[in-house]
């Protein structure tokens, strides 16, 4: 079987106290996100990080504070988070060449990795059997790159201590609704423990 790792949104203004749009307590997660990333660059696991990339005067600024301006420090993954031999997925209709790439970027405007134009062409070229998703915020990010993975009818793990919630509450109510729509939730130790391989 081949596994695919999901990193959502792990960029500086959700991750950082000094972020545009901090989750309190996300700045927990990176170093269990780049533990997650090294071991899928390691064990030959595809590895795609999405990003926010937004305009000055994007859309999504109605619903949610400016965060994750294209080319700002906020927009910025950590850089324990990166891998090497990275290639960026603009939204847009000509996906790049991800040949050799250990991570693969993918930049969105919205809350939903589907609602790009890259996800579903890079997802059948890499003709994955399950995914391992974590990251930012659990409620949010997290729960529509899952959700969208659940609707391909492949396995979806969510590794539970590799995410972080904007409310509590409502980062407990989405990791019980993936759970329902058939994910499964599993600790970072388990993820790692060898079980799952590409």
């Amino acid at each position: 079987m081949r596994t695919v790792f999901f990193d959502i949104d792990t960029q500086l203004d959700f991750v950082s106290p000094a972020g545009a749009l901090y989750a309190p307590g996300a700045e927990r997660v990176i170093a269990v996100v780049a533990r997650l990333n090294r071991h899928a660059a390691s064990s030959g696991i595809v590895l795609v990080s999405t990003t926010d990339a937004h305009a000055e005067n994007d859309a999504e600024f109605a619903q949610w504070p400016p965060h994750c301006v294209a080319g700002t420090l906020g927009q910025r993954k950590p850089q324990a988070t990166l891998i090497e031999k990275a290639a960026v997925a603009p939204n847009r209709d000509a996906l790049p060449d991800t040949a050799g790439a250990a991570q693969i970027i993918v930049e969105k405007q919205t809350v939903d990795v589907f609602e790009t134009r890259t996800i579903a062409p890079l997802l059948e070229r890499l003709g994955a059997d399950r995914f391992v998703v974590y990251g930012v915020v659990t409620e949010v990010c997290v729960w529509h790159a899952a959700r969208g993975l659940l609707r391909l009818g492949k396995p979806v793990t969510i590794a539970t201590d590799a995410v972080q919630a904007l409310r509590p509450e409502a980062g407990e109510r989405a990791l019980a609704e993936l759970r329902a729509a058939g994910a499964t939730l599993a600790t970072i130790s388990e993820v790692l423990s060898g079980e799952l391989r590409p």
